[in-house]
């Protein structure tokens, strides 16, 4: 068996580039301890702690659309509904290793597994 190590994304709004053009189909990596350890290193993040997610994200995604080089700006471009769906898909994979979640039908109780990459998909 193999130790999966990026997960496919679809972020609910998407990033839109200095172009216009909208960036939702991404990647995502497992993080290294250097991903978790590195960014406390950085000025940005010494003055102000709430940027460590911009930083951290920025290390762990690999793809976002057509670009394969994600920045912190482009982090910081996101909706903030695409950021916290990226701190709870960053949690989920890290800790669990896999992007599905059991979840239970709230009418019947019925358990089923969601892939939490693939929102409405």
């Amino acid at each position: 068996m193999t130790l999966r190590t990026e997960f496919q994304f679809t972020l609910p709004r998407g990033y839109v580039d200095r172009e216009g053009n909208l960036h939702k189909e991404g990647v995502m990596r497992l993080a290294t301890a250097a991903d978790e350890i590195l960014p406390m290193k950085d000025m940005r993040v010494k003055s102000n702690q709430a940027y460590l997610v911009i930083v951290l994200l920025s290390r762990v995604i690999t793809k976002l659309g057509a670009l394969t080089e994600i920045t912190s700006n482009i982090i910081e471009g996101l909706f903030s509904a695409d950021l916290a769906y990226l701190q709870e898909f960053y949690q989920q994979i890290n800790e669990d290793g896999t992007s599905s979640r059991e979840v239970s039908c709230p009418e019947c109780d019925h358990k089923f597994e969601v892939d939490i990459g693939n929102p409405g998909g």
